[in-house]
């Protein structure tokens, strides 16, 4: 069992999602089988059959990828807690997630109650896609350069930088002719890898502007609450409480890079040497393991490992 005061929840972002996720949890926990009814009554439509049925294409579009990873990870967060004696669950320092992720975090922390935030996620997810329509953009995966020698490229590209995942490890967002371009520079100045990604839209940079004002509608017809647990933010990498400044986090995120490698590296220079990614996949931990080998890492998003919120 990990010791006290030194774990952080960590939760995914859009990318970890697959058919099948939570298919077997629903089927062998309550917990998780609430969880999964109400984010279809919340959405109108059966996320959960797309979750466990598909197909693909569907589920990877971003207006139901977002809340269905959320969902994900909260009917795998619950299911755990009815597996195990809840007196032996050690509560994190920190929560945070990847993107999307954060949205998540913010249901660990008391921020958002689940059907407020599977709700946000859905219009976020929604109002980044039709900003992407609006004004057509793209990302793409560097990796094996650092982050100098990365923003260099897109300053010469009129890309920016959309997400520092982790060391030589990092995404641009822009329109596709730049993206194209700093590709073509990346792979010039020795890149491991320069591949573009899957996306609707230029996410993490001024070309989401247009989402701005909804998500702002949005998230007014919310009751945000402050923080019980510090919610480490993506844009700043430092803990938030207060609800007024986790509403700016969330609306600065839509426009602004993921700092994940400093959101890691300040969480481990307070303490944290645990880390517990809750949900689809095991991107999360992978990157944690590249940002720093000293920490432990613990993965919660299958049947089989939901005993692991007490390993």
């Amino acid at each position: 069992m990990p010791d006290t005061n030194n774990i952080a929840y960590i939760f995914p972002g859009q990318g970890s999602q697959k058919v099948g996720m939570g298919k077997e949890l629903y089927d062998s926990s309550e917990a998780a089988h609430s969880v999964f009814q109400e984010a279809d009554k919340v959405l109108g439509f059966s996320l959960s059959k797309l979750c466990f049925e598909g197909p693909e294409e569907e589920l990877r579009l971003t207006k139901n990828a977002q809340p269905a990873l959320l969902t994900m990870s909260i009917a795998t967060y619950q299911a755990a807690l009815q597996l195990v004696d809840k007196t032996k669950v050690i509560p994190p320092v920190y929560v945070t997630g990847h993107s999307l992720g954060e949205y998540t975090a913010l249901v660990l922390a008391g921020v958002l109650d689940f059907p407020s935030a599977v709700y946000l996620a859905k219009e976020r997810g929604r109002l980044m896609f039709e900003a992407g329509q609006k004004i057509p953009g793209a990302m793409a995966a560097i990796i094996g350069l650092d982050e100098t020698k990365v923003k260099e490229i897109c300053l010469e590209s009129g890309t920016w930088l959309a997400n520092i995942n982790c060391p030589s490890q990092l995404v641009i967002s822009g329109v596709k002719e730049n993206i194209d371009k700093a590709l073509e520079i990346a792979k010039a100045r020795g890149a491991a890898r320069a591949i573009p990604l899957q996306v609707s839209g230029a996410f993490h940079s001024p070309l989401m502007q247009p989402a701005v004002e909804g998500l702002i509608a949005a998230m007014d017809k919310l009751n945000f609450k402050d923080a019980v647990i510090p919610v480490v933010a993506n844009v700043t990498a430092v803990p938030l409480t207060f609800a007024g400044d986790i509403k700016t986090e969330l609306i600065n995120q839509l426009i602004n890079s993921v700092q994940w490698q400093g959101a890691v590296e300040y969480m481990v220079k307070n303490g944290t040497s645990v880390f517990m990614e809750i949900g689809a996949g095991n991107v999360l931990t992978g990157l944690v393991r590249r940002i720093d080998r000293n920490v432990r890492t613990i993965n919660i998003g299958t049947l089989a490992e939901l005993g692991n919120i007490i390993a």
